[in-house]
């Protein structure tokens, strides 16, 4: 019973993390198409909150739940396929954290050129180049963490 809930939670963590990374991507990259600040300002702010709320709550609870489950069901936390699942993981932190400021500047940009009555600034565009440009490891790396938990292949990392 246990080891269901645990697994329950991790595979819904995990959901969320994917879900809600794909969900932020999509509304970003449609609402940047219409070069509108009074837009951009708001689906930006939407987005610092759904980071806040949603991503960063699972990235608390995975860890845990891996960890736990992994206890549960005897797996060794040295199996090339947990060890392996565990870079991926600081790898799309890695890519995350400047991804959470960059969304802040993004909305505080935003934000200004509204309030300015101006157009974008170029630093919006820069900012937002590095954006998406970090979305693309994070996606593969999480991706490669599916594969992993979903196969748990078997080899040694060491």
């Amino acid at each position: 019973m246990l080891e269901d809930v645990l697994r329950l939670a991790h595979v819904i963590g995990a959901a969320v993390l994917f879900g809600t990374g794909a969900g932020i991507a999509f509304f970003m990259l449609m609402a940047r198409r219409t070069r509108d600040a009074r837009l951009l300002a708001h689906v930006a702010g939407t987005v610092v909150i759904a980071d806040t709320v949603f991503t960063a709550t699972a990235v608390v609870i995975q860890p845990i739940t891996g960890y736990l489950l992994a206890t549960s069901v005897g797996w060794s936390l040295t199996e090339g396929w947990i060890v392996l699942s565990l870079i991926l993981y600081v790898v799309t932190g890695l890519f995350w954290l400047p991804v959470v400021w960059i969304q802040l500047r993004l909305r505080d940009l935003a934000r200004l050129a509204t309030a300015n009555g101006a157009s974008l600034p170029q630093e919006f565009d820069r900012l937002y180049a590095i954006w998406f440009a970090c979305g693309f490891p994070a996606f593969l790396a999480v991706t490669g963490i599916f594969w992993l938990m979903l196969t748990k292949p078997q080899f040694a990392l060491f």
